[in-house]
């Protein structure tokens, strides 16, 4: 029995969550998104705290990778490799789009299509079967009403995220739903799990958040 923590900062609502074999064990969560990288910690120590296990008993931390929010990725990364470092145990890494999936796997009757807002009229975003199976990769997508065209001309996608709002309003083809959920860090249990099981660890020393587009800082000179 895997006693992972399992953590989230990659969106608006940051949140941490313990878990093992048998399933979420209790979830934190914080929507103050300037708040995040000063909660995160106390929010893991009375997480602990209050279900009763020491620190030490963690047998590995998973993290979603992004992509997502520039700043909040680093502090979720940070804080996973901190404990893993300090206890000795595997980090885990999985993809932010594949949480966000994973939240609405039991509505899906194909594909599930998640996405994250970037801002304008362009997502992050990746397509899934309902078994959470990756059916296209994670992308920078600028969208428009013919966006899936391709995918909606054979198959139902229903499309999920903070993202998939703007996509809503113009989008207005049969085979297309749409569902809200916030996501959180319960939706990694499983699939942290998962991959202990299967030992799909990341390299702690070289695993960097998955932004898809290169951080721009005005001024810059590269």
């Amino acid at each position: 029995m895997a006693l992972i923590l399992n953590i989230d900062t990659s969106l608006d609502t940051a949140s941490v969550c313990l878990g093992n074999n048998d399933g979420v064990l209790q979830v934190a969560t914080n929507d103050n998104q300037k708040d995040h990288a000063a909660w995160i910690h106390t929010a893991i120590n009375k997480l602990l705290k209050e279900t009763g296990f020491p620190l030490k008993s963690l047998e590995a931390i998973a993290v979603s990778i992004g992509p997502g929010s520039y700043t909040g990725l680093r502090i979720g990364l940070s804080s996973a490799k901190g404990l893993c470092y300090a206890l000795d145990i595997p980090l885990i890494t999985i993809s932010t789009l594949k949480m966000i999936a994973a939240a609405v796997k039991q509505k899906a009757t194909d594909l599930i299509c998640p996405m994250v807002d970037a801002r304008r009229m362009e997502v992050f975003t990746g397509l899934y079967n309902k078994d959470l199976l990756e059916i296209s990769a994670a992308r920078a997508l600028i969208i428009d009403e013919t966006s899936f065209d391709t995918f909606l001309s054979s198959h139902k996608i229903l499309f999920c995220g903070n993202g998939s709002k703007k996509l809503q309003n113009i989008l207005s083809s049969p085979n297309a739903s749409f569902i809200e959920t916030i996501p959180n860090a319960s939706e990694l249990s499983d699939l942290s799990q998962n991959c202990y099981i299967n030992k799909q660890f990341a390299n702690l020393a070289y695993s960097e958040p998955l932004y898809i587009k290169e951080f721009y800082t005005p001024g810059r000179k590269d």
